[in-house]
């Protein structure tokens, strides 16, 4: 990517070096697990012999086991930090830019800008305490994206996802996410979800193939603008079908259930970050209407 420093950081809080402190609990059961969640779990049942994914449904909902986060401090970051940081900072910039313009004009409505949580093993959002283990993930209880920065190392090393745009997908994705909260799709699959508990996971994976399209119209919109360069596109392709489902279930050793994804099969995320790539249109990201 031909990306830029020095970008603005008004919309980043910065919470490297803070400590997370309690034990796992999600009030309310709004907290998405992340890509870094996913993954880790898949390698837990890999190397146990354990189904770690049943996880999902057993997480304690007790709100008085989590506590506050303390306030954040400042970091002495490497200069690999130091770098990867700006290179968040542009991609974070760059997508609620677009998404400014791209909401007002399609869908006739004001974009609010969402912060970027960076945090370093632990955080306490109004979702609920999440270690670096869940993956960036995006909390509708406060609008925020969070995200350990060390996910990217994961993600290189054990997925071989590697690249700047592959990175800058990631982050993306969440940001679709707040794109749903905005237009009130999140809630209506809320809604769906306890009206029809067996489609439970089929209308979480539709929410997830969603985010990969919005993701798209932003990956779009850099390709317009000349930001891109070559290869990055299959760096983007790579890692979405390096986080699907099936493959997830497969390094498990599990076999491939699909009554059991969450956020799609590689084929799924792929063809969906595709449709947003080449359509840079958001009324060609109807997950539910197809």
């Amino acid at each position: 990517m031909r990306w830029q420093r020095g970008t603005s950081d008004a919309d980043i809080e910065d919470r490297r070096g803070s400590s997370g402190g309690g034990l796992r609990g999600f009030p309310g059961g709004s907290l998405r697990i992340g890509l870094g969640g996913l993954i880790l779990l898949g390698i837990l049942s890999l190397v146990f012999k354990q189904d770690f994914f049943a996880l999902l449904d057993t997480v304690p909902m007790d709100p008085s086991m989590t506590q506050p986060a303390p306030a954040g401090a400042a970091v002495n970051a490497t200069p690999e930090e130091a770098e990867r940081y700006e290179f968040v900072k542009f991609v974070l910039n760059d997508v609620q830019d677009t998404w400014a313009t791209v909401l007002p004009r399609e869908a006739n409505t004001q974009y609010p800008r969402a912060p970027l949580v960076l945090f370093t093993g632990a955080v306490q959002s109004a979702c609920g305490f999440a270690e670096s283990a869940s993956g960036p993930f995006y909390c509708p209880g406060d609008n925020k994206v969070y995200i350990d920065l060390s996910f990217y190392d994961e993600l290189r090393e054990r997925f071989g996802a590697a690249g700047d745009f592959a990175q800058a997908y990631v982050i993306a994705h969440e940001f679709g996410h707040h794109v749903q909260n905005v237009l009130g799709i999140d809630n209506q699959m809320r809604r769906a979800q306890q009206q029809r508990p067996d489609l439970a996971n089929e209308l979480s994976v539709r929410l997830e193939l969603q985010a990969d399209c919005l993701a798209g119209v932003w990956g779009h919109s850099t390709a317009q603008r000349n930001i891109l360069e070559s290869g990055d596109v299959e760096q983007a392709m790579n890692a979405a079908a390096a986080i699907g489902d099936d493959r997830i279930q497969k390094m498990a050793g599990r076999g491939v259930h699909p009554e059991k994804f969450t956020h799609g099969s590689s084929a799924q995320r792929v063809e969906w970050f595709r449709r947003g790539l080449e359509s840079g249109r958001l009324d060609a990201c109807d997950t539910f209407g197809r």
